[in-house]
């Protein structure tokens, strides 16, 4: 069983996934919940589910699998390119009931077109959206964005789509989506903050709340090791160095231990993590192997490096934790011949303490965390949507908000696609937002 109960409003999500074949999209305002609903998804169901993510990391925070690597899609554009798929594949594909997407907001159009090819392909039921599988996302476009490619993928797109996001792919001509909006916010507990953040949400800040908000910030930076989060990696690299260089004593070094086919990039922590005594680290990961009380931490909790031996100690608001090495497993989903159902496999292996240097660290990585105090240092100026409002919301007050800079009106970016989207989910104020079956 999934170890946290759900919410009414998620309970009334869930049932809709588990008794229904609908196509669902579950998003929400950050701190709602996806992630909870997403983990007691993957416990509870009857259901042969699959869960996939459009990054390594991402696949490996949802024990899932790469969307290429599980339906074997060539990275970069697939277009109406002939999709290879062999036997092993196809008999995957087919034992599928639903398809779960996490941080859809990542997929592109083009790749969304491509799964329902595989499926539709796979299964030999051609007429089929998705090949008669159930989707299932889960993300907020208000969050993250595709990443576009280069000037050619760019043209394609132009020329193809009505845009770049998973939700203008053309199988939604044919396809339903129901969306459920997640409207109980869990991190914040103030109303005025709460509504600050919906309006950085939807782009919709008036003078008075960027007032607000400035007025806040705008105090002298904390010096007691608050955590940054900045819009570039070389401005986070610059501060957790020149933060530990300062440290007296010796530089330690954990290298992680690698053990199968992990890929590339797709680490979840740092290989080679340099450590001293009094450095500020974050966790990666919620605390999994506490036997009895509440966890001893969360994914984002921070805290101070007391001592090293063969273990790393780490001081949390006055309590001393051991910290041992984490595993994160990759896996694999394969089609079992003798039952003629899926098992999910390891196929690799990454160990490593599940620690980062967090005197700063990226907004983008910074993505499921939560502060109670931060600065915000946006830079020069923000490159990408909803990068303010992941950095803002973050925060569970708004007096722990530090500004390196007052904010301006362009750094509050909506995609205008993402909001003729989500238009079709609104709904007066009610518990939980939820559209009728909608083509996009």
């Amino acid at each position: 069983m999934s170890p946290i109960p759900l919410s009414p409003e998620q309970a009334e999500v869930y049932q809709a996934i588990e008794n229904t074949r609908q196509n669902v999209f579950v998003t929400g305002r950050a701190g709602t919940g996806k992630s909870t609903l997403l983990n007691h998804l993957s416990w509870n169901t009857s259901k042969q589910i699959v869960i996939a993510a459009p990054t390594g990391v991402a696949a490996l925070n949802v024990g899932g699998q790469t969307i290429h690597s599980l339906f074997r899609l060539p990275i970069g554009l697939i277009a109406d390119h002939t999709i290879e798929q062999n036997d092993q594949t196809r008999k995957l594909l087919n034992t599928i009931d639903t398809l779960v997407i996490d941080e859809v907001s990542m997929v592109n159009a083009d790749l969304m077109d491509a799964i329902d090819r595989s499926l539709r392909q796979a299964r030999a039921r051609p007429h089929d959206t998705f090949g008669g599988v159930q989707i299932v996302l889960f993300g907020d476009p208000y969050q993250l964005a595709p990443v576009p490619g280069d000037g050619d993928e760019r043209a394609y797109f132009a020329d193809t789509y009505r845009s770049l996001w998973f939700f203008d792919a053309k199988v939604w001509q044919e396809a339903d989506l129901r969306i459920f909006e997640l409207r109980e916010i869990h991190r914040q507990h103030d109303a005025d903050f709460k509504h600050i953040l919906n309006a950085v949400r939807h782009g919709q800040v008036t003078a008075e709340m960027a007032g607000v908000l400035n007025a806040t910030g705008a105090r002298p930076a904390p010096t007691d090791g608050t955590i940054t989060l900045a819009t570039r990696n070389d401005a986070v690299n610059r501060i957790n160095a020149s933060a530990l260089k300062r440290l007296s004593g010796r530089t330690l070094t954990a290298k992680a231990e690698v053990t199968g086919d992990f890929g590339g990039r797709t680490y979840p922590a740092d290989a080679s993590l340099e450590l001293k005594v009094g450095a500020q680290v974050m966790f990666l990961r919620n605390d999994s192997a506490h036997e009895g009380g509440g966890p001893r931490w969360v994914n984002g909790s921070i805290g101070t490096v007391t001592r090293i031996d063969a273990n790393v100690y780490v001081d949390i608001d006055g309590d001393v934790h051991e910290v041992e090495p984490a595993v994160w497993e990759k896996y694999k989903y394969n089609y079992d011949p003798v039952t003629k159902k899926l098992s999910k496999d390891v196929v690799a292996e990454f160990t490593q303490f599940p620690l980062r240097l967090a005197w700063a660290v990226t907004i983008h990585k910074s993505q499921g965390a939560t502060y109670e105090r931060a600065i915000v240092d946006l830079g020069s100026r923000v490159f990408s949507p909803g990068q303010t409002y992941v950095a803002l919301s973050r925060l569970t007050t708004l007096e722990g908000l530090y500004l390196a800079r007052p904010l301006r009106p362009n750094d509050i970016i909506v995609d205008p696609n993402v909001r003729r989207f989500m238009s079709s989910a609104a709904r007066p104020a009610a518990a939980l937002e939820t559209s009728s079956p909608v083509t996009p």
